[in-house]
């Protein structure tokens, strides 16, 4: 069984519903990898504004008091990404890391207009990491968190598209947004803006789909080759980007070929001295090979597929963070009253491996257990905390063997 789950941690509300203003299935029906949606503050559920997930003051206190280091911190000016020599040197005594990011240096070049970008801000500022973990696992997709902070009248970069969808959330002042339709259809990650250069430029110049003004609390939703450019106003702008990888059919034709290898007929050598440079030479191999792949391609069975898109897919996303030194108290002091739960986020699937054992598939790993501890996986694993001493297993011995060899796996946590 697959782990991962539509509810949400803890019965908080949906990730989704701070970034569009329409129910989730509308949402997928109507703009999900087809159209882009505006969602304004006054319609999105929560709070007013993402100050809580990255404010400015936030913003300085990464620059300036966590040792950011490259790639963190990308630096824009008139459209193009600065050397990063330019922004960042050593630490000082005891942090002689070369590469961090020098606060006056980046303050200097912000007041003669370049763009900041916080990168992977998944995984360095603790509300992104949780809001994230908690929108990738509603969308079953990997996510990445970017900010970018613009001058006042400026712009960080030209017209382009993404090879991923896009939620634009302001954070802080006021941006607009001027969108084209895609010159390429959902872009491949292999086929970026820049080898459609000329005709997104030239596509800029027209009349845009959509030109709109974000302000504090707004939301903007983009799929993957929708072309845009984006201004800051009057004042400074703060903006959150997430960005979400798609998994195409291409992937699933890619690892369909992959199979392809185990056919005899697809293996097969051309015709001695075959000329594949004339179209008349090579028509008779190209209608055999392509009856061979028909052919062939009615055997496969939907397992095997599935289980090379989740050796491609999970990889790309990662579970809740623990914390390694309570982890291992907790389990060295555990006892049947604990209460523990499944690590939010986590990829995994439970399968028979003969009678006697089951087999616990994860990123990279797989965990053999006895037959007997299948259920007790199973509700270990389930959306809801569950006391040690539940575990349907014969004795608390047993369940705590269980419990803490899950726990030393960092598979569950302690629930608190």
């Amino acid at each position: 069984m697959p782990g991962t789950t539509d509810e949400t941690p803890g019965g908080t509300r949906p990730a989704l519903s701070r970034a569009v203003a329409v129910e989730p299935g509308k949402f997928a029906a109507a703009h999900w990898g087809k159209a882009p949606l505006l969602s304004r503050a006054g319609e999105l559920a929560g709070p007013d504004g993402f100050a809580d997930l990255l404010s400015p003051d936030a913003f300085d206190e990464l620059l300036s008091r966590r040792g950011l280091r490259t790639p963190f911190l990308r630096v824009a000016q008139q459209g193009k990404v600065l050397p990063t020599a330019r922004f960042t040197g050593g630490g000082g005594a005891g942090a002689e890391i070369g590469d961090q990011v020098i606060d006056d240096q980046v303050m200097r070049l912000y007041a003669e207009g370049a763009t900041l970008v916080l990168q992977g801000l998944h995984r360095l500022w603790p509300p992104l990491i949780d809001y994230a973990r908690q929108l990738g696992a509603e969308l079953r997709r990997p996510l990445q968190v970017n900010a970018y902070l613009t001058p006042p009248g400026s712009q960080g970069f030209s017209t382009h598209y993404d090879t991923h969808d896009v939620f634009v959330l302001q954070v802080d002042g006021t941006k607009r947004w001027r969108l084209h339709e895609p010159v390429l259809a959902d872009p491949l990650e292999k086929q970026a803006w820049g080898g459609h250069a000329d005709e997104v430029g030239a596509t800029a110049q027209g009349e845009p789909a959509m030109d709109v003004v974000l302000a504090p609390g707004d939301a903007l939703y983009l799929p993957r080759g929708w072309l845009h450019s984006a201004e800051a106003l009057g004042h400074r702008s703060l903006h959150l980007t997430i960005g979400v990888r798609a998994l195409t059919r291409y992937a699933v034709v890619e690892e369909l070929l992959a199979l392809a290898a185990e056919d005899a007929r697809l293996r097969a050598t051309l015709p001695y001295a075959v000329d594949v440079s004339d179209p008349d030479a090579i028509e008779p191999e190209l209608t055999e090979t392509v009856e061979a792949l028909r052919d062939w391609l009615t055997t496969v069975e939907p397992a095997e597929v599935a289980t090379r898109l989740r050796a491609r897919d999970w990889p790309s996303a990662r579970p809740e963070p623990v914390s390694p030194l309570a982890q291992l108290d907790f389990a060295a002091g555990l006892g049947p009253d604990d209460h523990i739960r499944a690590r939010e986020g986590l990829r995994w699937r439970l399968a028979d491996d003969g009678p006697e054992h089951v087999v616990l598939r994860l990123v990279g790993r797989t965990l053999r257990f006895p037959a007997s501890c299948a259920p007790a996986l199973r509700i270990a694993f389930g959306p809801e905390p569950v006391r040690v001493g539940d575990l349907p297993l014969d004795d608390d011995a047993d369940r705590l063997v269980l419990a803490r060899r899950l726990l030393n796996e960092a598979l569950i946590v302690p629930a608190r």
